[in-house]
């Protein structure tokens, strides 16, 4: 290997680590509120509202910061697509956890009254503000500097960072239960978790700041003045239908980690310490096959890897609530870890896919609005839907087949979209009107002929699917 292809291989390693470090970083801060809210923040916060109240109050918060993260997207998505990906990432970073600091420093009802709860609800806007921007600059930053054939491989390193960050929140959150009696965690012992950030951010920002700006955007000469409004103009369908097609992804894993978590305590008697540990087990099993199918889809290809995965969970989670109702522990471990397992090859591609939509001078935007609106529409409404549905009914059986709705919904999206597998990230920038795999913005979305050139040539593909 020569220097300049040594030096490569060592910057896109170097790209993968600070989005891996980042992104876990980032996730944390972000879970460890719905953890959180499933297990204390209703009492602490909305006291005298009941137990559904409360926690309808605690899960409504927790959906402001989803609402807050399409505004993150903009934001961040302009500066990354006209100042670089790299000083972006490192302000998204800075803005998430000093938000996230700041809730451990915060007073409960009992001392501040009602403007306790006003400046979580700023504050959460903060977090999901700050989250808004780093996914899509993160992705932006190892599929820039990543070989066209391996690219959904080392994408896989950024998916893996949701798994860690979630491993984290909830192993800091079961060794304070297991440690601390009730009256000390609702003291003070949950604050932890959020104080920790302090020191997991300058861990996170010492790694980015080693990186160096992705190429291809040091090589785009052309640069938009308002991305947000290319995008909407000229990339909406991709924007759209890649919303949607992951829709059913984050709905579950937010059921998952946080509804099944709170019905579990609350509404079937089981310890929360159990659930923890069911759901960290379950993410050794999401960690594995995020990998599988992020290194699958570059052979594979990402449209038909994500198929397979959102079929999956259309499958499963009708499943799911009845296990959990069993109150069996095997059981209940079963339909944890299945759902985590089908979760993770679900989020395996998606580093590579959304970014493979949209050309060089607005793909920070293009595809951190993609991903956001996904988690607007799945994860900021689900467990309020599930909560509805499970004080209707008595059950919460019914929110499986809600789930199994998106996931046939999430197929028809997936078929509306290109596979722009092992094409160069360069060769799209002359698609007229957005990555549509070779068509016009005006015409059918679902093409499969794979993406053109500025020269109207065929860009080469690896893993195509052929049905497609």
């Amino acid at each position: 290997m020569d220097a300049e292809g040594a030096w490569r291989v060592g910057q896109v390693r170097r790209a993968a680590a600070a989005a891996l470090i980042g992104t876990a970083i980032e996730f944390y801060d972000f879970f460890i509120y719905g953890t959180a809210a499933a297990l204390v923040f209703g009492p602490v916060f909305f006291p005298g509202l009941g137990t559904v109240g409360a926690l309808l109050a605690a899960f409504s918060v927790y959906a402001v910061a989803f609402l807050a993260r399409p505004v993150g997207a903009v934001v961040f998505g302009h500066f990354g697509d006209r100042v670089g990906r790299k000083a972006t990432l490192v302000v998204s970073l800075l803005l998430m956890g000093l938000a996230t600091a700041a809730v451990g420093l915060l007073p409960g009802f009992g001392a501040w009254g009602w403007w306790a709860p006003a400046v979580l609800v700023v504050l959460r806007v903060c977090q999901g503000v700050g989250l808004g921007g780093e996914w899509g600059g993160a992705a932006l930053l190892i599929a820039e500097n990543a070989p066209a054939g391996r690219r959904g491989r080392y994408g896989g390193f950024l998916q893996l960072g949701p798994t860690i960050g979630f491993v984290l929140a909830n192993g800091v959150f079961l060794a304070l239960q297991l440690g601390l009696d009730e009256g000390a965690f609702r003291a003070w012992g949950w604050r932890v978790p959020f104080l920790a950030s302090f020191v997991l951010v300058a861990v996170g920002l010492f790694v980015r700041l080693r990186v160096e700006e992705s190429p291809l955007f040091r090589t785009e000469g052309r640069r938009e003045r308002l991305p947000v409004l290319e995008v909407l103009r000229g990339h909406w369908r991709p924007v759209l239908a890649g919303g949607g097609a992951i829709t059913v992804g984050y709905a579950l894993f937010y059921l998952t980690t946080t509804y099944a978590l709170a019905y579990a305590t609350t509404g079937l008697g089981v310890a929360s310490t159990v659930v923890l540990s069911m759901l960290l087990v379950g993410a050794v099993g999401m960690a594995a096959t995020v990998w599988l199918s992020a290194s699958r889809s570059d052979r594979w290809g990402r449209r038909r890897t994500l198929r397979w995965a959102t079929a999956l969970a259309a499958v499963w989670s009708p499943v799911l609530f009845p296990l959990l109702e069993t109150v069996s522990r095997p059981l209940m471990f079963v339909g944890l870890a299945g759902a985590m397992v089908v979760l993770g090859c679900m989020f395996g591609p998606l580093a590579a896919f959304l970014p493979e939509l949209f050309p060089t001078r607005v793909r920070y935007t293009g595809a951190a609005l993609t991903y956001n609106l996904g988690g607007v529409v799945g994860g900021a409404t689900t467990p309020l839907v599930a909560t509805r549905l499970t004080g209707a009914y008595g059950t919460a059986q019914p929110v499986g087949w809600y789930l199994a709705v998106l996931g046939v919904l999430a197929l028809g999206c997936l078929r509306m979209l290109p596979e722009n597998t092992g094409a160069e990230l360069g060769s799209l920038d002359g698609v007229a009107g957005g990555v549509t795999g070779g068509a016009a913005d005006g015409a059918e979305l679902g093409s499969a002929d794979g993406p053109v050139d500025g020269g109207g040539r065929r860009a080469p593909r690896l893993g195509t699917d052929p049905a497609a």
